[in-house]
C-alpha cells in the first residue's frame, strides 16, 4: 500500500494558485528550519526536510505540477501507479533545485554557505578600513571655524613590496587547494540528502593564493601601522556631536582598492557666557532696577565682540530682545543665526539711609503702603546686609 502523504501545498504553506516566487519564498524558509544540518540526529527533522524538498521539487516544475494539480500523487509518483499518459518518471530523490541557490538559504549558518552561489573574488579590490579619530574645540572655534591638527594610527600600502606581500623579487603562488577562489568545496550529508558547501581554504587563508617568501618590513600583509600628523578644517558653524568625514583618509585598500575614510567626531566645550540651540545664540544680561525703569546705554556681548543696544524705559524683567545676525553662521554658508539676549533686573541687597529714603519716597509717590521708618522695613534692610 503506497505511503500516506500530505498535500504538497499544505506541506510548504501555499495556497494551489500560489506564483513561482511565493513557491520559492515558502521552500526557503522550510528548508532552513528542517535542515539535518541544523539538527543532526533528528530523524523528524530529517523526514520534514525530505518531505519540503519532494514537494518542491514537484511544485517547481510546471509539467510536474500540472500532472499534480489533475492526478494527485499518481501523476508524479510510481508508487502511486503508473500515472497518467503513461508518465513513470516518478520521483526519484534526486532534487533538481532549478535556481534555488543553496548558498543563498544556508551561507549564515555555514560561513560561506553551499556551492553553486557566487563567491567574492578574495583577490579583487577591496575598500580599507574606516578610522574614527575626536578633537575638541572652543564656542568661538565652533562658530567662526578652525583648523586642528590631530593624531592618527593607520594602516598604508608597505613601500618594500608595494602593497603585495612578498619579499622584493619573489611572487605568490596561486594556491593549488582552491585554484585562487579562496573557497573550497566540502560534502555535507549522504545519500539523497548529499549537498556541497564552502568554506574558506585553510591552506591559503581564503585568499587564494600562499606566499613562500613574505616582505621582511610588512611579514606578508602587505600593509603597514604609520603614525601621522592631520591638519583639519573645522567648519564654521559646526556644532558639539556633529562629525566631518575626510574622505580616503582612512586604512589602505587592498588589492589596489580605495582607502577608507576617517571620521572626526568634534566636540564643543561650553561657553561661560553663551548658549546655544541650532544657529541661535542666548546671552542674559543684568540691569539695575533704575536701568530698567528709566532706560539705559548697554553694551552687550557677543560673538562677534560688544555692541550698543539703547534699553527701552520700562523694560520688564525677563524682557527678551533680538540682535540680528549676531548668532552662529549656518554650516552649509547660507547666512548666519540671531543672538538673543534676556533682560535680568537685579534687586539690592543693601542700601544706604539716605538710598532707603529716596526708595521711600518713591514707594510712596506710587500710593504704596510703606512707612518711612516703620520697624518691618528697617529689619527687612537689616537682615538683607547680615546676609551679605
Amino acid at each position: 500500500m503506497p505511503e500516506q502523504k500530505r498535500d504538497y501545498y499544505e506541506v510548504l504553506g501555499v495556497s494551489k494558485g500560489a506564483s513561482d516566487d511565493e513557491l520559492k519564498k515558502a521552500f526557503r524558509k522550510m528548508a532552513k528550519q528542517y535542515h539535518p544540518d541544523l539538527h543532526p540526529g533528528d530523524k523528524e527533522a530529517e523526514a520534514k526536510f525530505k518531505e519540503v524538498n519532494e514537494a518542491y521539487e514537484v511544485l517547481s516544475d510546471k509539467d510536474k505540477r500540472a500532472r499534480y494539480d489533475q492526478f494527485g500523487f499518481a501523476g508524479v509518483d510510481p508508487n502511486y501507479g503508473a500515472g497518467a499518459g503513461g508518465y513513470g518518471g516518478g520521483f526519484t530523490g534526486g532534487f533538481d533545485m532549478g535556481d534555488i541557490d543553496l548558498g543563498d538559504i544556508f551561507g549564515s549558518f555555514f560561513g560561506g554557505g553551499f556551492g553553486g552561489g557566487q563567491r567574492a573574488n578574495p583577490n579583487a579590490p577591496r575598500k580599507g578600513e574606516n578610522l574614527r579619530a575626536s578633537v575638541t574645540i572652543s564656542f568661538e572655534e565652533a562658530a567662526f571655524g578652525c583648523k586642528k591638527e590631530i593624531t592618527i594610527t593607520r594602516s598604508e600600502p608597505c613601500q618594500s613590496c608595494k602593497g603585495s606581500g612578498c619579499a622584493p623579487g619573489t611572487t605568490a603562488e596561486v594556491c593549488p587547494d582552491c585554484r585562487g577562489t579562496g573557497m573550497i568545496r566540502i560534502q555535507r550529508g549522504g545519500g539523497a540528502f548529499s549537498f556541497t558547501t564552502s568554506a574558506p581554504c585553510t591552506r591559503c587563508g581564503g585568499t587564494g593564493k600562499i606566499i613562500h617568501t613574505p616582505c621582511p618590513d610588512c611579514k606578508g600583509a602587505g600593509k603597514v601601522k604609520k603614525q601621522r600628523k592631520l591638519t583639519v578644517q573645522i567648519p564654521a558653524g559646526i556644532d558639539d556631536g556633529q562629525a566631518i568625514s575626510l574622505r580616503g583618509q582612512g586604512g589602505a585598500g587592498a588589492n589596489g582598492g580605495p582607502a577608507g575614510d576617517l571620521l572626526i567626531g568634534v566636540s564643543v566645550r561650553p561657553s561661560d557666557k553663551f548658549q546655544r540651540d541650532g544657529t541661535a545664540v542666548y546671552y542674559d544680561h543684568t540691569v539695575s532696577f533704575a536701568q530698567a525703569a528709566l532706560g539705559a546705554k548697554l553694551t552687550i556681548p557677543t560673538i562677534d565682540g560688544n555692541v550698543e543696544y539703547d534699553l527701552p524705559v520700562g523694560t520688564q524683567p525677563g524682557t527678551r530682545f533680538r540682535l540680528r545676525g549676531k548668532g552662529i553662521p549656518a554650516v552649509n554658508g547660507r547666512g548666519r543665526g540671531d543672538q538673543f539676549v534676556t533682560i535680568r533686573v537685579q534687586v539690592p541687597t543693601s542700601l544706604s539711609a539716605e538710598q532707603r529714603q529716596a526708595l521711600l519716597a518713591f514707594s510712596q509717590s506710587l500710593g504704596e503702603d510703606i512707612q518711612g521708618e516703620d520697624p518691618g522695613l528697617k529689619g527687612f534692610f537689616d537682615k538683607r546686609r547680615k546676609k551679605k
